[in-house]
C-alpha cells in the first residue's frame, strides 16, 4: 500500500501532528535553556536554583515522555531498544484485535438492532426519491448499468442462453394441457363462438360472391344433354341450400352448433387427461422445438430485443418509465404508514441478517486489510489519529515533570 499519498482530510491532520510536534520539542530546548542559564547564574543569585530545579526535572519529563511517545511508533534514535516500536512489531495483533473489536462491538445483532431499530429507512429513501433531479438520476444510472451489462457480455454467448432457456421452459410446459386451459379460456370468454359467427359470415359473403363460379362449376361437371337452364337451376338450388342452412346455423341453438360445443368441450377434456392427447402433444411439441426455423426465431427474437434495448429511443422510454415508477412507489410509502412500516421491518430484517451472519468475515477483512498495511502505513494511520493528543502528552510531562521537581527540591531545602 502506498504511503507517500495522504487523504484531502489527512494534510489538516497532518499539519496538527507537527505543529505540537513542534510546539513540545521547543518546551524541551526551552527547558534546556532555561537550565544552562540559570546553571550559570546560580552562583550569582542562589535563588535561581528553584528554577534550575524547575527545569531539569522539565527536561526529565519530556525526554521520558518524548522516549515513551516514539517507542509506540519506532525504535527512539533507531536504537533497538527492547520493548519499543511497539505498534509496528505488534501489527499482527492490532489487526485481529481491531477486527475483532469492531465485529462485537459494532456489528453484533443487538448492536446492530438497537441502532437502526428507529431509522425509517423506507422514508428517508422516499423523501430522497422525490428530490429533483435524482428520480432522473437513478433511472438513467440503472439504464446505464444494464447497458454496460449487455456490453460487456459478449452478445453470442447471452443469445445462445436466452435460446436455450426459452426452449428448456418451453419444454418444460405440458402442451397438451396448456393448450386445453388456453381453448377452455376461449370459449369460456366467447372468443370461439365469435370465430364460428366470423365464419359463418365470411362462408355466406364468399357464396353470394361466387354465384357465378358455382354455377360454372356444375354446368362443367352436368352431362351434356342436361340443359344450361337445368344446370342453372340446380345450381341455384344448392346455393340457396346452402345460404339458408348458415343463416341457421348463425342460432345459438342449431343442432350443428350444439354438437360443435359438446364436441370442443370433449376435446378440452381429452388435452386435459386422456395420455394419447398428452403424449401427442409433447411429440408435437418437441418436433416444433427441434425445428431449425423455430429455434431461428427465438435466436432473432432475442437479437430484435437486444437491438430494441442498445436503442437511445428505447433507452429514453426505459428510463422514463423507471423514473416514472419510483416517482410512483416513492409517493405510495411517504403516504402509506403501514407500507412504510413493512418496508423498514423488512430492510431491518435483511440488515441483521446480512451483519450477523457476515460480521466474522467482516472482521478478517479488517484484519487482512490492516495486516497488508507495510509498517509505515500503520504508523501514519495511528499517528494520524492519536499523534497530536500523544504530543499533548510531552507537554504535560514537561510541565508536571518540571512543577514536580520543582516541589521535591523546594521540599528537600526547608528540611
Amino acid at each position: 500500500m502506498d504511503v507517500g499519498v495522504a487523504l484531502p482530510h489527512e494534510d489538516t491532520r497532518l499539519r496538527d501532528l507537527r505543529r505540537m510536534r513542534t510546539l513540545a520539542t521547543a518546551l524541551l530546548v526551552v527547558m534546556l535553556l532555561v537550565f544552562l542559564a540559570t546553571s550559570i547564574a546560580q552562583p550569582h543569585w542562589p535563588w535561581l536554583a528553584y528554577p534550575r530545579a524547575f527545569a531539569e526535572a522539565g527536561m526529565i519529563g519530556a525526554c521520558a515522555d518524548w522516549f515513551a511517545v516514539v517507542a509506540l511508533f519506532r525504535h527512539p534514535l533507531g536504537i533497538p531498544i527492547p520493548h519499543t516500536a511497539i505498534v509496528p512489531q505488534s501489527k499482527q495483533r492490532i489487526a485481529v484485535a481491531l477486527g475483532r473489536f469492531i465485529a462485537n462491538n459494532f456489528l453484533s445483532p443487538r448492536v446492530v438492532g438497537d441502532r437502526i431499530r428507529d431509522v425509517d429507512i423506507a422514508g428517508w429513501a422516499a423523501q430522497w426519491i422525490e428530490r429533483p433531479t435524482h428520480a432522473r438520476s437513478t433511472a438513467q444510472r440503472t439504464v446505464s448499468a444494464v447497458h454496460q451489462a449487455l456490453q460487456a457480455t459478449p452478445s453470442a454467448e447471452i443469445n445462445a442462453f436466452l435460446t436455450r432457456r426459452t426452449r428448456q421452459g418451453i419444454a418444460a410446459v405440458p402442451a397438451a394441457p396448456l393448450a386445453s386451459r388456453v381453448l377452455a379460456l376461449l370459449w369460456a370468454h366467447g372468443n370461439a363462438q365469435a370465430l364460428v359467427e366470423r365464419l359463418i359470415t365470411s362462408a355466406s359473403v364468399a357464396l353470394a360472391n361466387n354465384k357465378e363460379t358455382i354455377r360454372k362449376k356444375v354446368s362443367q361437371r352436368s352431362y351434356r344433354f342436361v340443359p344450361k337452364w337445368v344446370d342453372g337451376m340446380v345450381a341455384d338450388r344448392v346455393i340457396s341450400g346452402v345460404s339458408q342452412t348458415l343463416d341457421e346455423m348463425r342460432e345459438p341453438n342449431h343442432p350443428w352448433r350444439v354438437e360443435l360445443k359438446a364436441e370442443i368441450e370433449r376435446l378440452i377434456d381429452r388435452l386435459a387427461t386422456d395420455p394419447d392427447y398428452l403424449a401427442r402433444g409433447e411429440e408435437l411439441k418437441q418436433q416444433m422445438l427441434d425445428n431449425p426455423a423455430v429455434i431461428g426465431q427465438i435466436d432473432a427474437m432475442w437479437h430484435a430485443i437486444e437491438a430494441r434495448l442498445n436503442s437511445a429511443a428505447t433507452s429514453a422510454a426505459i428510463a422514463d418509465a423507471i423514473e416514472t415508477a419510483l416517482i410512483s412507489v416513492a409517493a405510495r410509502v411517504r403516504d402509506d404508514a403501514e407500507m412504510r412500516d413493512r418496508i423498514n421491518r423488512w430492510l431491518r430484517v435483511a440488515a441483521l441478517r446480512a451483519v450477523a451472519s457476515r460480521r466474522q468475515e467482516i472482521a478478517a477483512f479488517i484484519r487482512k486489510v490492516v495486516e497488508n498495511w507495510d509498517t509505515e502505513t500503520l504508523i501514519m494511520r495511528i499517528e494520524l489519529q492519536v499523534g497530536r493528543d500523544l504530543q499533548f502528552i510531552r507537554i504535560n510531562g514537561t510541565v508536571v515533570g518540571g512543577l514536580v521537581g520543582l516541589l521535591i527540591f523546594s521540599v528537600s531545602r526547608w528540611l
